[in-house]
């Protein structure tokens, strides 16, 4: 959503259709083109947790963090995938991001609990360097430790 006089305007279920994409999903999963992405699935953030919602973005570089971070948190070597996605039902802000880490919603990160439908691969993205991934993945412990790693799913 475009901003308004100053102020951003709430991306809500109602409101949603407004909000173009592309967007894309950031995970360690292999999928394919036509694959549903749906809630009901494990968290790659907080083992044993069964999410509620799909998140995804309208851009690449932080779908790379969710790509990243999801193979990190497995022990898997790979950077993970990117998939340009298209959602198949209302969406909102991600309440984990918009104003709670982030005034607005500079990550132009959304949640839905309809599927998302891959619509391709993206191959050529950028990753973040190492050092940076790993002072995230320290940052996320930390949360964890201190009992501050809430997901508002």
């Amino acid at each position: 959503m475009e901003e308004t006089g100053g102020t951003r305007e709430p991306v809500t279920l109602e409101n949603c259709a407004d909000v173009r994409g592309p967007f894309f999903h950031g995970t360690k999963a292999v999928l394919a083109v036509g694959d549903e992405l749906v809630p009901g699935r494990g968290s790659n953030f907080a083992a044993g947790r069964v999410m509620n919602h799909v998140y995804f973005t309208a851009l690449v570089d932080t779908a790379a963090w969710g790509a990243e971070l999801a193979t990190a948190l497995a022990g898997d070597d790979d950077r993970g995938r990117i998939y340009e996605v298209e959602p198949l039902g209302p969406f909102e802000d991600d309440p984990n991001v918009t104003d709670q880490r982030f005034p607005g919603n500079p990550t132009q990160s959304y949640r839905t609990r309809s599927p998302l439908r891959v619509v391709a691969e993206v191959e050529d993205w950028e990753g973040h360097p190492p050092e940076v991934v790993q002072a995230m993945l320290d940052s996320l412990a930390r949360l964890r430790a201190e009992g501050r790693d809430v997901i508002l799913d």
